[in-house]
């Protein structure tokens, strides 16, 4: 199939452009990296400098390659900032999804991948989150989200394109081949940010409290591996051209691991200190938050196979320990 990537330079689009081209694709990178990198694009798919806010590239980019799907992940998605600057994700999420959309009518493309979020439940009312947990997202980043997944109802029912929206929880690791090499650039979340802290880019990890009702009181969070990830939107694609209907689903390991248990873990592999300090707890923080992904496991055949810890951590370690800025330590 002629799929276009939007998004394919970045941490998690790299990942799924490779699972793509492995699975026999012939896929094309639609990217403006501002946040992706040229180091991760392959000599085997070929290559757009476009921009979503562009519609007449996204429908060129569309129609000069014959796309039969599109997989988005262009969005911006940094939490803290879409409260800030809200009309940023507004014109970026919002207006670049309508304008894929309208592309893909005017086009005739016939499905797309979405990468959403569990940011668009909010505060847990249960665990583990499923599908049919109530969607009330706390930031506006999750509102985007929630939004997005809206537009491709409506266009699914007006114009006849399927969809699959992800719902990811929290992705982590690098490629377990090590063919994917590019670092996320100033990264938020966790595992990245003890990364940074180990190769001495960082003074210390802040753990946004250590009060909370878990067992050692750090935030629990579900982490998946982006192999894991990647092989999930392959497994949706094939599902809903091969049966013509749209999908839902959550993606998670369905297992929780707290911020101490993670630091621990990537001292122990990297042998580092990361030193580590213990700060406010940040606002609309749940204690813990992990998914049900038994949606996907019987829709689409799909399981993990590298989401515990340690190979979370090993793969983040050698992706970041390969480059010079960061000090000398031994794989493990």
């Amino acid at each position: 199939m002629n799929i276009l990537v939007i998004g394919g330079a970045g941490y998690i689009g790299s990942h799924v452009t490779r699972e793509l081209l492995d699975r026999g694709h012939k896929v094309t990178v639609f990217d403006n990296l501002s946040s992706g990198l040229r180091r991760n694009l392959f000599s085997d798919a070929m290559f757009i400098h476009g921009d979503i806010l562009r519609c007449e590239q996204l429908t060129a980019a569309m129609r000069e390659g014959a796309m039969e799907a599109a997989v988005f992940l262009a969005a911006y998605k940094a939490v803290g900032e879409s409260m800030i600057k809200p009309e940023k994700y507004s014109i970026n999420n919002i207006t670049g999804t309508v304008n894929l959309l309208n592309a893909a009518s005017e086009t005739g493309l016939k499905y797309i991948i979405f990468s959403s979020s569990a940011a668009v439940y909010g505060e847990p009312s249960y665990l583990p989150v499923d599908e049919k947990h109530p969607a009330n997202p706390e930031n506006y980043y999750g509102f985007t989200k929630l939004e997005i997944e809206k537009f491709l109802f409506w266009y699914d029912k007006l114009k006849g394109i399927r969809f699959a929206s992800l719902r990811y929880f929290n992705a982590a690791g690098y490629d377990v081949r090590g063919r994917i090499s590019g670092l996320e650039q100033n990264p938020a979340n966790l595992l990245p940010v003890i990364m940074e802290t180990a190769c001495g880019k960082r003074k210390e990890l802040e753990i946004f409290g250590n009060d909370y009702d878990t067992p050692d009181g750090t935030c629990i969070r579900d982490y998946i591996h982006v192999n894991d990830l990647a092989a999930a939107h392959a497994l949706a694609l094939d599902y809903i051209s091969k049966n013509g209907k749209s999908l839902t689903v959550n993606l998670g390991s369905e297992t929780g691991s707290s911020v101490l248990e993670v630091l621990e873990t990537a001292r122990r592999i990297t042998g580092q200190p990361i030193p580590s300090r213990i700060a406010k707890r940040r606002p609309g923080d749940p204690a813990k938050l992990t998914a049900s992904a038994d949606l996907a496991r019987s829709l689409l055949g799909w399981k993990t196979e590298h989401s515990d810890l340690d190979t979370l951590v090993r793969t983040s370690w050698e992706a970041y320990h390969q480059y010079e800025d960061c000090r000398e330590a031994p794989h493990t």
